[in-house]
C-alpha cells in the first residue's frame, strides 16, 4: 500500500516539473512553494556554472579574471533574475544575500571542473 502512495507521489511530482519550468522562464511568476523558487535558483546556477566554465576553457580565459569574471556574472544574474524578471520580494526567502548564496558553491565546483578540464585539454600539450 505504501509503493502505490509513493508511485502515484512520484507522479504529482513529475507532473509539477513541467509547470515550475514554466514559471521559472515566465516573467513575474507566482510562488506559493519557496522551495520551488530556491530550486530553480540552484539548477540554473548549476547549469550556468557548467556553461561559463566551457566558455573559460574555449577563450581561454585564466587566472584571478576568470574566477572574479565567474562571481560577478554568476551573482549579477541571480540578482537580476529574482528581483527583475521574477519580481520576487527577496525578504520572503531571507534577503537578497540568501537567494545570492543558494547554490553557489557548488555552481563554483561545477565551473572550476569544466573550465580546468576544457582548458587542460585544450591549451597544453
Amino acid at each position: 500500500m505504501t509503493s502505490t502512495k509513493t508511485k502515484g507521489h512520484h507522479r504529482a511530482k513529475e507532473g509539477c516539473l513541467g509547470s515550475v519550468i514554466n514559471r521559472a522562464l515566465t516573467s513575474n511568476s507566482q510562488w506559493p512553494d519557496k522551495d520551488e523558487f530556491l530550486d530553480v535558483i540552484y539548477w540554473g546556477r548549476q547549469v550556468l556554472g557548467v556553461a561559463l566554465g566551457l566558455v573559460w576553457g574555449f577563450i581561454p580565459l585564466k587566472g584571478f579574471i576568470g574566477l572574479f569574471l565567474f562571481c560577478l556574472i554568476n551573482a549579477a544574474l541571480v540578482y537580476f533574475y529574482a528581483s527583475s524578471f521574477q519580481g520576487v520580494d527577496e525578504e520572503e526567502f531571507g534577503g537578497m544575500w540568501e537567494l545570492t548564496k543558494e547554490g553557489f558553491v557548488t555552481s563554483f565546483a561545477g565551473f572550476l571542473v569544466m573550465w580546468i578540464i576544457l582548458y587542460s585539454g585544450l591549451h597544453y600539450d
